[in-house]
């Protein structure tokens, strides 16, 4: 018998099985699209792992910390620390609750917030711009940088009793004091940012036809910003120290004078809750420092992160 083929309009065999078998998923626009979604999860899963990573993480030591510092005051240990007249984490809430409903302590917070950034502004102006030209000009380096040394280890905490006979009020000296501690921190940091610079960048831009001015907008300032942002980090804690201990000292308000009144009146809770309220304005200066480091120094790597 002669082999029949099959024609146009007859099926070939197994092609129904087949047709059977084909089910939506297999269409290639759907499988396109379980991709895309594949794709989309696959790259959301580690975003949202490090977006909760980065809240968890510093939650540890925080809980820590409370966890010992409640066992440690509800036992009332006595060892070479006495914890038995410590505040406890509960009393210290209830008291940060009561300053909470007091508008004194928002105008303490203002008011110490009000000589910070005064004094860091006045310290980052002046301190990166002494800075440049010290580290650009050999003669400002011979002139200033021996003055600065002798000044720079002077506590500004040792200025206090000065302000107070040179200044017309404690406000005023107060600022002093935080641009004080603030300033030398910058400058230094600015020289060694100006130091640190390849000549070869300078060299490269001048062999283009670039001037002096062009150089320092275009090279210089952009190659030393990374160490001037780690000088000014820096100076924001140096600043609050200080800031603090002048209120204590020479303040009539500020957060800082609320901390040492607060001792005064043996209310030891409301020196936590001073406390804390500083390391709270502390890490959201320094947090603000450094999103504008991160902005300013966007080429780097590090600012990616």
């Amino acid at each position: 018998m002669a082999h029949m083929t099959p024609t146009q309009d007859e099926p070939v065999a197994g092609s129904a099985d087949k047709s059977k078998n084909f089910t939506p998923s297999s269409n290639p626009a759907r499988l396109e699209h379980n991709s895309d979604k594949s794709r989309q999860h696959t790259v959301t899963a580690p975003h949202f792992r490090k977006a909760a990573a980065s809240i968890a993480l510093p939650l540890i030591p925080i809980a820590t910390f409370v966890t010992v510092w409640y066992w440690l005051t509800a036992n009332e240990v006595v060892s070479w620390l006495r914890f038995n007249r410590m505040p406890t984490p509960a009393a210290v809430v209830e008291r940060f609750g009561d300053r909470l409903g007091s508008g004194a302590y928002y105008d303490d917070l203002l008011a110490s917030l009000q000589r910070i950034l005064l004094g860091f502004a006045l310290a980052a102006i002046i301190g990166v711009a002494l800075g440049i030209l010290i580290g650009r000009s050999e003669l400002a380096r011979k002139t200033l940088r021996p003055f600065l040394e002798i000044v720079r280890p002077i506590p500004a905490i040792a200025l206090v009793p000065l302000t107070i006979l040179l200044f017309p009020s404690s406000e005023q000296g107060i600022v002093f004091i935080t641009f004080f501690a603030a300033f030398f921190p910058v400058v230094v940091s600015s020289i060694h940012a100006m130091d640190a610079l390849p000549k070869v960048w300078e060299e490269a831009a001048r062999t283009m036809g670039a001037d002096r001015w062009t150089i320092l907008r275009y090279v210089v300032l952009p190659g030393a910003m990374p160490g001037i942002f780690s000088g000014l980090s820096v100076a924001m804690g140096v600043a609050w120290i200080c800031v603090v201990s002048a209120e204590m000292i020479s303040g009539q308000f500020g957060i800082g004078y609320y901390t040492w009144q607060a001792y005064g009146l043996l209310d030891y809770a409301g020196v936590v809750v001073g406390m804390l309220s500083i390391g709270a304005l502390g890490l959201l200066t320094a947090w603000v420092v450094e999103m504008i480091g991160r902005r300013v120094n966007h080429w780097l790597p590090r600012a990616q992160r």
